[in-house]
């Protein structure tokens, strides 16, 4: 009677919320079949009874609800995928004995001093291969309370304790590990404390490892530009398991280098299945610009960081103008400059060395004389004069001799 009284009195102390009120098993309790619960295992066992025809294992679960696992003939136990634990659960087995439905309810609670466990418990995988968990202190913790983190895959076949634990005064509050191999895509995580004053609540939780990852930013970014266009390439980034591109998706951030934060573009989502690529009208000839990238999963929107601005374009175009004016100030100077020395130096070399005349062909070029510039002499005959001339012989003498 003892017995029986204990297992009625508990679940009115735990379930009295209405949601587990009406979950509460209806038909009749019988403590012949002596149900057990392992909680690491997530087993339910009873003692068989002969001529059982028919069982059922139901689980009630604060969050999920109810969950039911029928029961073969001729066995005695229920086997449930993980859950968490630490709300507390109610479990019932009901078998046919007889043409006799009996049941027996069991409730699980979490044992040691409310407020003991840890608390704001959450993990991130980053850089594919590490993963940080971190937790607080219970606000009831005693002070000599002291955390451990266990790790289980989702077949129950792999457990680990953290390898490196972070300390805060002395209590572990975190957990950093290097090595992620042998965790399946759903893994059990559960921590537990210790405390010489009081005993210490657990905490547990099932995570599913893809959700909890931070993909890095994309490989490779590269932008190429047309006369009318510009088209962003990259690569999909290194996860922890290997995933198609459609499982992916990406948030560009592209923005003019001069642009002001009140003035930002709006950011550019790129669904993974469209290539890893984005084109778009250039925005400028001469204005530069960044782009940024991230990722996240195509299923929800749990954005990494950021990468390296890439810079496409070339300067802006008010100091492009200014340095075209000057380049053309200082070549119509130069040039101005060259011509005038050159002008000088053929004055010069005109006056060292003048032009020598040119001696006239009469002959050939008689049809480009202009008669009418030549100045004929004309010449008056000797008044007394004929035509004809006078020829008058000279004769040379000898001379003398002095002695004669």
């Amino acid at each position: 009677m003892a017995v029986l009284l204990s297992m009625l009195l508990v679940p009115s102390l735990f379930l009295n919320q209405d949601q587990w009120d009406k979950h509460l098993p209806t038909v009749e309790q019988n403590s012949s079949l002596n149900v057990k619960f392992d909680p690491k295992a997530t087993k339910l066992t009873w003692d068989c009874q002969e001529n059982a025809t028919y069982g059922e294992c139901v689980l009630i679960h604060k969050e999920k609800g109810q969950i039911k696992k029928k029961v073969k003939d001729k066995e005695c136990q229920c086997t449930f995928q993980d859950c968490s634990l630490h709300g507390g659960v109610t479990l019932t087995v009901e078998v046919n004995i007889n043409q006799r439905r009996i049941s027996e309810t069991l409730v699980y609670l979490n044992p040691g001093r409310e407020g003991t466990a840890a608390q704001n418990f959450s993990c991130l995988i980053y850089n594919a291969d590490f993963m940080n968990c971190t937790w607080a202190k219970g606000q009831a913790a005693p002070n000599d309370v002291q955390y451990f983190l266990y790790i289980r895959d989702s077949k129950k076949k792999i457990e680990r304790e953290c390898p490196h634990y972070l300390k805060d005064s002395g209590t572990h509050v975190g957990c950093h590990l290097q090595d992620l191999s042998g965790l399946t895509s759903y893994s059990y995580f559960l921590v537990n404390g210790t405390s010489q004053e009081a005993g210490i609540q657990f905490f547990d939780s099932v995570l599913l490892l893809k959700e909890i990852e931070q993909y890095n930013p994309p490989n490779n970014i590269t932008v190429h530009c047309n006369e009318s266009h510009c088209f962003i390439r990259w690569e999909k980034p290194r996860t922890r398991k290997t995933l198609s591109i459609r499982e992916f998706q990406y948030q560009l951030d592209i923005q003019r280098q001069s642009d002001t934060g009140s003035s930002r573009n709006q950011l550019i989502v790129v669904s993974g299945d469209m290539g890893n690529k984005y084109s778009f009208p250039r925005p400028g000839l001469r204005a530069k610009h960044t782009v940024k990238i991230r990722t996240a999963d195509a299923r929800k929107a749990h954005w990494g960081a950021w990468s390296q601005p890439a810079e496409f374009g070339s300067a802006e175009p008010e100091s492009s103008l200014v340095h075209v004016y000057l380049l053309v100030v200082l070549g119509t100077f130069v040039c101005g400059l060259t011509i005038s020395c050159l002008f000088k130096r053929f004055l010069g070399m005109h006056r060292l060395f003048p032009p020598i005349p040119r001696i006239k062909d009469k002959l050939n070029d008689s049809h480009q004389i202009d008669h009418q510039q030549i100045l004929w002499e004309k010449f008056a005959h000797d008044v007394g004069k004929g035509d004809k001339e006078e020829v008058l012989a000279v004769e040379e003498v000898a001379e003398a001799p002095a002695n004669a």
